[in-house]
């Protein structure tokens, strides 16, 4: 937020209001989360003594600083204080103009690249976006497994489209991503060899169902640097819940041993696991515990699954409000390890203290269509992999290039701006409406706000804030990762 003085506005006619801005306390301070900079501000008694004298409502500038000093503060303390304040926008007058989310480029350079190399899957969980009630792909006359010429290309048109950036990243996707392993290795091969012509850098990632991991594929991930995240559910009766094969029987027991096989001999990147919370799957710590100590994932995110609300595997209100009693669990036990400097493997607290260390005010929910974008086996281009094969969804394609209008179309509905149930909210610049996806199956809107999500976000964002204030108290040397991992 930008905060100016004009020629007509001198101290002697300017009347202050208090500015957007969310208060939270932690470890015996206060703070300020400033809405929209997405900045976080320490209050100290003064600026208490200020934001309550404003809280009534607009005072000029000489009441302020009047009500200030019959609180104790210097009339010159406090006119320094006041001009600290409206820079900062904790305060604003009549003609402060916020700073409002950015505004769509006229290019979009990809940072991401999500490769489906096939959409076949050797399991049938019951919840996939994919194949299941809610899905929106429409496979059918468009080939099941991505070619060496598409895949090729599609690396190609990933250097062309990522602009200046020096390192770029392409995430190996399925249906089950190793049913297509020899492809991924010429990928990596490719991708390396044509990124060092031009002194850049892919990193490369995937996810699996770890399935078919076998000594010789976990060598190779190892031997590339390649980053690895495991679809796992918990334990073996919840993971086998939903994640079954086609003739019903779960895959738990396939893969348990693969997954430590993974961990112990995977050297060189760190694994994590994603879960998928179901109305059947919602035990979070115990989860937690399982993935995390028995199996020795380094990182463990939760993410309630993308439905319709009237499937029978759908997380009801109540459900929800379980698993945010349980996240408050695991985030409290994060912020005791924070504190001794120790990780503790909690992802989804780690990805908000990210983007809170960042001070980031989201224009769009995520990258999809802007930074990141999938690519189908028949080289269709989506806006993330969650659209992929989706043909009211596509982009465009790998041979002909993006759609500019389409992606426009994409971008501009799923914009803050559009979004005016969001205008209000003072977690909007972390959340800005909630994933495209789930809009799209919830409310047929890929620019809809997740209105059924807005009182939980609220809430966990309120929780991380806590952790952030804590952790920048009495240990912010910890917080310098997160300021690394943007750097990177």
């Amino acid at each position: 937020m930008t905060a100016t003085m004009t020629a007509e506005t001198s101290n002697d006619t300017r009347a202050y209001h208090l500015g957007e801005f969310h208060r939270f306390e932690s470890a015996g301070a206060k703070f300020l989360y400033l809405v929209p900079a997405g900045a976080i501000f320490a209050v100290d008694t003064a600026v208490g003594k200020l934001i309550s004298s404003l809280t009534p409502g607009e005072l000029t500038h000489e009441q302020l600083v009047r009500d200030l000093a019959a609180d104790g503060v210097e009339v010159e303390d406090a006119e320094e204080l006041i001009q600290e304040m409206f820079h900062a926008n904790v305060i604003l007058d009549r003609h402060s103009k916020p700073d409002a989310p950015s505004k769509l480029p006229d290019t979009f350079p990809i940072q991401t690249l999500v490769m489906n190399l096939t959409n076949q899957c050797n399991l049938s969980c019951q919840y996939c976006y994919e194949f299941g009630a809610d899905k929106l792909a429409t496979p059918e006359g468009k080939p099941k497994f991505m070619d060496v010429a598409t895949a090729k290309a599609s690396v190609d048109f990933l250097l062309e489209q990522s602009g200046d950036r020096r390192s770029i990243h392409i995430t190996f996707f399925g249906g089950e991503t190793l049913m297509n392993f020899p492809l991924l290795k010429e990928v990596v091969a490719y991708g390396n060899q044509r990124a060092a012509e031009q002194e850049r850098h892919i990193d490369f990632s995937l996810t699996t169902n770890a399935t078919l991991l076998t000594p010789t594929i976990i060598e190779f991930l190892s031997q590339n640097n390649i980053g690895v995240t495991v679809s796992m559910d918990g334990p073996k009766e919840m993971h086998d819940h939903l994640r079954v094969f086609s003739n019903g029987k779960g895959s738990y027991d396939i893969i348990e041993p693969k997954v430590r096989a993974l961990i112990q001999n995977h050297r060189t990147r760190p694994i994590t696991a994603r879960v998928t919370l179901t109305a059947g799957v919602s035990d979070v710590v115990r989860i937690f515990r399982h993935l995390k100590y028995d199996l020795g994932f380094a990182e463990v995110g939760f993410a309630p699954v993308t439905t319709s609300p009237n499937q029978l595997y759908a997380i009801q209100p109540s459900g929800m409000d379980s698993v945010l009693n349980q996240f408050h669990v695991l985030a409290e036990e994060y912020l005791e390890h924070a504190l001794r400097g120790e990780s503790h493997g909690f992802s989804n607290v780690s990805d908000t203290l990210a983007e809170l260390c960042q001070g980031v005010n989201k224009s769009h929910p995520c990258g999809a269509g802007l930074g990141l974008l999938g690519v189908g086996p028949s080289g269709d281009i989506a806006p993330c992999h969650r659209f992929v094969d989706s043909d009211a969804h596509a982009l465009g394609n790998i041979a002909t290039g993006i759609d500019r209008e389409k992606q426009s179309d994409f971008l501009n509905r799923g914009h803050i701006d559009s979004k005016y149930d969001c205008h209000t909210c003072w977690a909007r610049p972390l959340c800005a409406g909630g994933c495209h996806h789930e809009a799209f199956v919830r409310y047929g809107d890929t620019g809809h706000p997740n209105l059924h999500y807005c009182d939980w976000i609220r809430d966990w964002t309120d929780t991380c804030l806590r952790i952030y204030g804590a952790i920048a108290a009495k240990n912010p040397g910890f917080l310098q990762q997160f300021a690394e991992r943007k750097a990177s």
